[in-house]
């Protein structure tokens, strides 16, 4: 196969961050080849300099056997590499034959839009995909499997030599995915290179010829995928080793220290549409459920379904019995249930406002009369929780967004223990913190713990989640396909389980 698309010794570098730390990675005329890691992998880093959205810190970026340097997504889209994201970026209002000419519309003799050819040509080009449509139609009135091979078609009808998918499949349904799978086969048959990002391995084992691991901004493998076995993909993906596992000293839940004890929470067959499928989950008081499973498994909609953060289509949350309102955060809250988030920097710190008014805000509610916020309270709660939390900070009016990414978590603790919850919900609250406040606040799980609070554990650290989890429910594209009770609670036990075929949502 011939050489399309490569980069050598890429690396990339954002305040704090190395996104990319010499990179080698090749796209081939004819190939289709998976991009897979984890959350700061570095895949959405290497695919925005491969299309020209950022520039590289080091590292040759090769196109055609010419070394290329994309000023912009346009120069790059103009060279014949075309980009399919997540979300579908293209323009609602418009027809969908707009669309798909955006820019570059036939004209006639007078340089006017020739429409009847658009038309025409749209309706060929979509009909090529087995995409039937009244092109004239504003594209929002398609379903978003078809707004999908909207985009695909525009994709492909620029002359694309490169054609990258990023999580394509995310908002189809299974009868969508399988059209889609077609016409990559067509495009691998016509001589496109693909390069194809997804966390669902069947799908990678479906549909590429290839697939290039990253792990932390480097490069851990790259060859073949008939050549890797599920079991060894999931362990490159993670960084760890089929028994490597370090059991001493490691405690393990087993029901026994709280005989009797009923959950305080019970979430029955979540489901929401390309999400969530039937997810059912427990938490007893003093109990640690770790949620595990790969990127894309369903652990965060999982959490914020039981949130109120996300609506669901059925299924039910009972704090202590009593039901919550669903797709509602308020009611959630008033029950007892406190998410901190994944993203602290978007869905949590407000980082203008000081350490006192970040811990305070979600009490705030319960600390006012008549509209007068009682402040002596405030004081007391904002003492209380930075000496509990052991917050560093030169005060409680210093800014949030001056502290360390450690005591920054610790204030969304605060905020969120300080409304006293019976259920604490963790999305990933190590991750971006260094060793140190990494240690302090993996104790601190512990404690709140052992103070009687249900916690539900979501982390990518499967050391993290493994020791510090009494229970873990493994999820896989949606649903739950194994909960590891006991002694079974390891990594290679948790390996094994995502590596399993099935899981998917028919």
């Amino acid at each position: 196969m011939t050489d399309v698309l490569s980069v050598t010794q890429l690396s990339k570098t954002f305040p704090g961050v190395r996104a990319l730390d010499g990179v080698d990675f090749t796209a081939r005329a004819g190939e289709v080849h998976a991009l897979i890691g984890e959350n700061g992998a570095g895949k959405s880093t290497l695919i925005k300099v491969l299309t020209g959205v950022y520039a590289p810190d080091a590292g040759e970026l090769t196109y055609k056997n010419e070394k290329v340097s994309f000023a912009t997504p346009l120069d790059a889209q103009h060279a014949g590499i075309s980009t399919i994201y997540q979300e579908v970026n293209l323009v609602p209002l418009m027809s969908v034959a707009r669309n798909l000419f955006l820019g570059r519309e036939p004209r006639g003799r007078l340089g006017l839009i020739d429409f009847r050819r658009m038309h025409r040509e749209a309706d060929e080009a979509l009909r090529r995909l087995g995409v039937r449509v009244d092109v004239r139609r504003p594209l929002r009135e398609l379903g978003v499997g078809a707004q999908q091979m909207v985009a695909l078609a525009r994709a492909v009808s620029v002359d694309a030599q490169v054609v990258i998918m990023d999580e394509p499949t995310s908002s189809l349904e299974p009868r969508e995915v399988q059209t889609l799978f077609g016409v990559i086969r067509m495009l691998r048959d016509r001589g496109i290179a693909v390069i194809y990002v997804s966390h669902r391995l069947e799908e990678l084992y479906e549909v590429c010829d290839a697939v290039t691991v990253l792990r932390d901004g480097k490069l851990v493998h790259t060859g073949p995928i008939a050549e890797l076995d599920r079991l060894r993909l999931v362990s490159l993906m993670l960084g760890r080793e089929i028994g490597e596992v370090r059991e001493e000293g490691v405690t393990k839940f087993s029901g026994e220290h709280a005989p009797g004890t009923q959950p305080v929470l019970r979430a029955r067959d979540l489901t929401m549409r390309h999400a969530l499928h039937g997810v059912s989950v427990d938490i007893r008081p003093g109990e640690v459920v770790g949620l595990g499973g790969l990127l894309g498994s369903g652990r965060s909609e999982t959490a914020k379904a039981i949130a109120g953060a996300l609506p669901t289509d059925a299924g039910s949350v009972l704090i202590a019995g009593t039901p919550v309102r669903s797709g509602s955060p308020p009611a959630a809250i008033r029950a007892g249930i406190s998410l901190l988030p994944e993203d602290r920097k978007a869905e949590g710190i407000v980082p203008g406002l000081s350490v006192r008014e970040n811990i305070a805000l979600a009490a705030l509610p319960g600390l006012s009369r008549f509209g007068l916020v009682d402040e002596s309270a405030i004081d007391k709660i904002v003492d209380t929780f930075m000496k509990r939390l052991r917050i560093k900070a030169s005060g409680p009016h210093q800014k949030v967004g001056e502290l360390s990414g450690g005591n920054q978590q610790k204030v969304l603790l605060a905020r969120w223990l300080a409304m006293n919850p019976k259920v604490l919900l963790l999305d990933e609250p190590t991750r971006g913190i260094d060793i140190g406040a990494k240690a302090e606040v993996q104790k601190l799980i512990d404690e709140l713990a052992g103070d009687g609070l249900a916690v539900l554990l979501i982390s990518s650290d499967m050391e993290e989640l493994i020791e510090g989890s009494d229970r873990v429910v493994v999820l896989k594209d949606g649903t739950v396909i194994e909960e590891l009770t006991g002694s079974k609670v390891t990594e290679d036990a948790l390996m094994r389980a995502i590596a399993t075929t099935g899981g998917s949502h028919d």
